[in-house]
């Protein structure tokens, strides 16, 4: 098949529009969820990586989540006037910055368990596909990183 350059600049033959729409989709179904819990789709992200590690610097959580400080800080400066995580200075290195879940953080979690599953059912996919493209999306995420 011959590709002119009129080709190349078709919505349809770029990869990075599905991605853009899938992802955006995405975020639209976990709103309602997220509205429960009182929760951003960015807040419940960062929330994810507390559940799994509680204190946890800055640097740690946005080289997870491949957020810069400059957009992690707002949503970690809600969550803590949300009650939900607390901010403190490491005692080994007070330049390093911990953030450490509160009860009420913790407590969040138990409401929580529902949400990746009722996101799941929404999408279509069967859970052979579904692994399938997460893990065609996470070797496209480690290509571009380390490009």
């Amino acid at each position: 098949m011959d590709i002119t350059n009129d080709d190349l600049l078709k919505i349809e033959n770029q990869l990075c529009f599905p991605i853009y729409v899938a992802s955006k989709e995405i975020i639209r179904i976990y709103k309602p969820y997220l509205k429960k819990l009182n929760l951003t789709y960015t807040q419940y992200i960062v929330m994810l990586v507390l559940w799994e590690e509680d204190n946890i610097s800055v640097k740690d959580i946005g080289e997870k989540l491949y957020l810069d400080s400059g957009t992690l800080t707002p949503v970690l400066k809600k969550l803590e006037k949300m009650n939900l995580v607390e901010r403190k200075r490491s005692k080994e290195d007070e330049r390093v910055l911990i953030i450490a879940l509160t009860e009420k953080g913790k407590d969040l979690k138990e409401r929580a368990f529902e949400i990746p599953t009722k996101a799941f059912c929404k999408t279509g996919l069967t859970e052979e596909d579904a692994l399938l493209l997460k893990a065609k999306l996470d070797e496209l995420v480690k290509n571009l990183i380390n490009n």
